[in-house]
Order: structure tokens, then C-alpha cells, then sequence
């Protein structure tokens, strides 16, 4: 069963450990977002700020406009984004390109700023329709490189600071897509606490799951390299210590910068390890239902972790003891259902129907079957079972 798929990701496995994936500059710590900025100006005339309208009128990005400005750099705000960023979205970021001349982007905000940003650069430079850049660079044509672009995450969880993925939503398909190509990755990222401390309580749990699940998913792929079972374990052990903190005690700085590290690690990890069923379902989720990404995969995580546990248990064990958790795998994994509970994550989707589960299926395994690693494969009658889990 799944013989093309099995025999493309046997190809990945083989062919991405021998190719250098970049790695951006990153700066860790209070203002380092200023730092980056004085980076910026060293060498750009024209930023475009990419980020989302809750952050502008929370004043979060103008420590960083005013820097900016203060150095000679002009500075033009596109401040659009929204949560599962669409094509629309995106071509109405490259109107805004072509206008203004922009010689750098800087994005400002969590995964879908992040996102947008990535998309933007790669479709300006190549002159093409966001839809026509989809997939797996390995079975596309060459690619040009984007504008350089600069990174300041506000939220801990997706990781895209360090990644060469960008996530969209194809609204007239109802599903999301990915664009995986090396030249998305940034060209430096400051990791800035301060700017993460505002967080609510709901959504440093969302995010914070969020970036648990790459470091786990990470850790069981079949893709995995050493270089990235260092950082999922290493993701795992700081989320383990700091989630909570950071939930209970946002203003926390210690535990916002250590969730920012993690998030990065994990981020790190899966751009070569890849992800799996979590994220193939979770997308779909997001896709139909608009549940925030990082909700989606802290709820479907413990799902399919149960029907993943007979092909990777050792493994699961292996996290569990980076969390502090003794046991096994199953151990492990209720150690995740106990972290959702905590954190107010419920464990089921309320917007599930059971009459989209051929449309989830159908979507969630064109994603994951030859891209993903995953450490087992399921047939449709498993992923029902899941799905039926999930109904509310």
C-alpha cells in the first residue's frame, strides 16, 4: 500500500540530508527586534513591513518603524494579514510591492505574517501566481531569490522564522497548501521576548502546543537526521519547562525567550525532518472550519499519536524523558493530554461534521503521503477512527 509515496519520501531521505538548507542570522534576547532593525538599515533604503492589524493598533511594530526611520530607511506598512493567509491575500501584498519598490521586507507577527512575507518575496521574484509555486522544490523548476527578508516573530509556535515552508489557504478549494522551496528562508531573525509578553493566556497555549508538535512530529519522522533529533529533544525539554510559565505568568521574560528558542529549534528540525499526519489534518481543520493552526494541532495531536504509538513508541519514549516524563511512549502521550487540559485546549473540534470527513481525508493525505515521514501510514478506515475522536 502506498508504494509511489513510500518510494518519494525513501528519495527525500536520501537526497535532503546531502543538501544545505540556510540558516538565517538570528538574534536571541530583549530588543534584539532593534538590533535587527540597525542591522537593516545598514545595507536597505525601502522596507516593507508585513504584519496584521491587531498589531498595529497595539503600537507592537512601531519600536521598530521609528527605528527604522530614525536611520534614514523608508518605511511603508502592509498591514493586511490575516489568520490562513489566501492568494488573494498575497496578490494584494505584491500590489502593494510593485508600487512602493521595496528593496527588503520585514515581517513583524506570528506564523501568518511570517507566511505571507514568504510568499510575497517568492512570487515577486519570479513573477508568478502564489498557486503556481506550491509544493516541493525538488519537482519544480529553479527558482529566483526574493527580496531579502527580515523576521520578528511575536508569537512561539509555527517556527516559520526558521523554516523554508510558507502555508496559504486555497479558499476555492477549501483546503491549504505549501510552498516548500529553500529560498523562503530568511535572511535574519531577531528572537525578541519583549515583544511576545502581551501574548494572551489562550494563545501562548495554542502556539506554544503548536511548536510541540513539530518537535514531535520531527523527532518520529522517518526523515529524521541527528542534527534534528538534537533539536526536537531540546524543543521538547524547553517547552516542557517553560509553556506553563509562560501561560500562568505571561510577563515571564525567561520563559517567553525560552519558548521563542524552542519554537525556533523545532522550527529548525521539521524544515528537514517534515511534519506529519497531525499537520496534514490539522490544516484541513483550518481550511473548512478556520480552527487557529496551533489549536488544530494541539487537539488532533494525541490522536494520532495513539495510532502512530506500535511504529515509533521508542521514540515517544525518547520525548518523554527530554518532557521529564517516565514511562514509554504512552506515557508520553498522556503526558500531552495532561498539558492540553492544563493549558484549557479542549479535545475535541466543535465545528467537526462528519459529512467533511471524505473532503479531510481526501486533502490531508494528498498532503502528507510522499512529502511526510510518517512512521505509520493509515488507511482511510483509520484516519475515520481519528476523525470520529475529534467529533464533538
Amino acid at each position: 500500500m502506498y508504494l509511489i509515496p513510500k518510494v518519494r519520501v525513501a528519495l527525500n531521505r536520501v537526497v535532503l540530508p546531502l543538501l544545505k538548507f540556510p540558516v538565517p542570522e538570528t538574534f536571541v534576547g530583549a530588543d534584539t527586534a532593534l538590533v535587527l532593525c540597525r542591522k537593516i538599515a545598514e545595507t536597505h533604503e525601502r522596507v516593507l513591513l508585513v504584519t496584521d492589524p491587531s498589531l498595529v493598533s497595539l503600537g507592537l511594530v512601531d519600536g521598530c518603524i521609528n527605528a527604522l526611520r530614525s536611520q534614514g530607511v523608508t518605511v511603508k506598512v502592509f498591514s493586511e494579514v490575516e489568520p490562513d493567509p489566501s492568494f488573494a491575500l498575497i496578490e494584494r501584498g505584491l500590489e502593494v510591492m510593485h508600487s512602493f519598490d521595496a528593496d527588503a521586507l520585514l515581517a513583524i507577527g506570528g506564523g501568518s505574517t511570517i507566511d505571507t512575507a514568504k510568499a510575497m518575496s517568492l512570487s515577486f521574484a519570479n513573477k508568478k501566481h502564489p498557486s503556481q509555486l506550491t509544493g516541493l522544490w525538488l519537482y519544480a523548476l529553479p527558482r529566483k531569490r526574493g527580496l531579502p527578508l527580515y523576521v520578528v516573530p511575536t508569537t512561539a509556535g509555527t517556527g516559520s522564522e526558521a523554516t523554508v515552508v510558507s502555508v496559504l489557504s486555497d479558499v476555492a478549494n477549501e483546503t491549504k497548501v505549501t510552498i516548500i522551496e529553500p529560498k523562503l528562508a530568511p535572511s535574519s531573525v531577531a528572537l525578541d521576548p519583549l515583544l511576545t509578553l502581551g501574548l494572551p493566556a489562550p494563545i501562548t497555549a495554542a502556539t506554544g502546543m503548536d511548536a510541540l508538535t513539530h518537535a514531535v512530529e520531527g523527532f518520529v519522522s522517518t526523515m529524521a537526521l541527528a542534527e534534528t533529533d538534537k533539536q526536537c529533544l531540546e524543543a521538547t525539554r524547553l517547552i516542557a519547562l517553560s509553556l506553563p510559565i509562560a501561560y500562568s505568568d505571561g510577563p515571564d521574560i525567561l520563559a517567553r525567550r525560552d519558548m521563542l528558542v524552542a519554537s525556533n529549534l523545532a522550527g529548525l528540525a521539521f524544515t528537514r525532518a517534515g511534519v506529519g499526519y497531525v499537520h496534514a489534518i490539522a490544516h484541513q481543520l483550518g481550511a473548512l472550519y478556520h480552527v487557529p493552526h496551533g489549536l488544530a494541532n494541539a487537539i488532533v495531536l494525541p490522536y494520532v499519536l495513539d495510532f502512530s504509538l506500535p511504529e515509533c513508541e521508542k521514540r515517544l519514549a525518547l520525548l518523554g524523558e527530554a518532557a521529564g516524563v517516565r514511562g514509554g511512549g504512552a506515557a508520553f502521550i498522556a503526558w500531552i493530554r495532561s498539558l492540553n487540559e492544563s493549558l484549557g485546549i479542549p479535545s475535541k473540534v466543535s465545528a467537526l461534521r462528519r459529512e467533511d470527513f471524505d473532503k479531510i481525508i481526501n486533502h490531508a493525505f494528498a498532503e502528507a503521503h510522499g512529502t511526510y515521514g510518517v512512521p505509520r501510514y493509515m488507511t482511510r478506515e483509520d484516519a475515520v477512527v481519528v476523525l470520529e475522536k475529534l467529533l464533538p
